[in-house]
This record gives structure tokens, sequence and C-alpha cells, in this order.
């Protein structure tokens, strides 16, 4: 690759957070099938549930849909029907919005990394795994709960916070490999 285009970065990326999603939901899964002996998705923020207790959580609540089983994406999902068309979604509806919410923002992530990569490439240093890294402790360890989409972070074992950064260790990773390949192609 020898010229810089953030078009072709922003394609690149988005094709890569496209997949790295998708790659993350199975590791999840597989993950929950051996260890914990479910099946997970939509996101690491899938093990942050619970009765969140403040912010955007508290209002969830108010409004009668503090369901354990929902996660952080579900949780927004529902959030931003309520408020759009002031309704809340079925359980159905929640859990194919909240798959929506996440590719979404692994897609868009994606696309922010891939832009950043032509700009800077020494950010691809690390095959990914500082880009996953980022998004684990913004999302899944602060705005997510700071959003009261999920119990504060401290209140999570470790257990749960190894899982969502293993999980977005294989995001970061496959975000950049999809991203290379993406990028040399166009």
């Amino acid at each position: 690759m020898s010229e810089r285009s953030v078009g072709k970065g922003l394609a690149a990326g988005a094709a890569g957070g496209l997949v790295a999603s998708l790659v993350m939901n199975q590791f999840q899964s597989l993950w929950g099938r051996l260890i914990e002996g479910s099946e997970r998705s939509h996101g690491a923020q899938s093990l942050q549930q619970g009765s969140p207790d403040h912010g955007v959580g508290r209002e969830l609540k108010e409004r009668g849909n503090d369901e354990e089983q929902d996660d952080a994406a579900m949780r927004l999902a529902n959030l931003i029907s309520k408020k759009v068309v002031d309704r809340q979604l079925t359980t159905k509806e929640k859990h194919t919005a909240g798959t929506l919410v996440h590719y979404v923002f692994g897609v868009t992530t994606g696309a922010c990394y891939g832009v950043a990569a032509e700009s800077f490439p020494t950010l691809t240093a690390g095959v990914g795994l500082p880009f996953g890294t980022l998004v684990w402790l913004t999302a899944d360890e602060g705005v997510v709960p700071a959003a009261g989409l999920s119990k504060s972070s401290r209140e999570y074992p470790l257990r749960i916070h190894a899982y969502a950064l293993a999980s977005h260790f294989v995001y970061g990773l496959t975000t950049e490999l999809v991203r290379r390949a993406v990028r040399r192609a166009l």
C-alpha cells in the first residue's frame, strides 16, 4: 500500500469490523459452550447483565423493562425504540435489535480504526490487539456501565473481565487482519 486514502481505510476498516463482530460472536458462543455451559453473543457486554441502578438503567427499570437476561445491546436497542417510537420491544425484537446494535457498533468502530490506520500506520502495530484492548476499556469497562446499561465493572468477577478482554482481543485481531487484506485489494 503506497497511497493513503481515508475512503479506502474507512471501507477496509468497516469490512474488518463486520467480520470481526461475527468472529467475536462465534468465539463467545464457543467459550460459553466450553466454559460457561451456555451460549453467549452480542458482544462481551452480554455477560454484563443484571439490574443496573443508575443512568439509563434506572430509566429502563422505571419503565418496567429490567429483565435480567437482557444484555447491554438489547437494553440500548429497547431504549432507542422507546425514545424513537415510544414502544418497548418484545423479547424477540430485543434479540434482533440487540444483534443489530452489536454489529453496527462493530462496523462503526472498525471503520474508525481503518481511517486512523490510514493516517497513523503505526497504530496497526500489535496486529489489532491494542485496538481490541482500547475498545474493551472504553466500551465494556467504561461507557456501558457509565450509561447504566450494566452494573459497575467493579461488580463483576475477574473471570468476566478476562472473558470480555479475550473477546475483544479476537475482535481487534480479526479487524486488523481483514482490514489489511481488504486494503491491499483496494
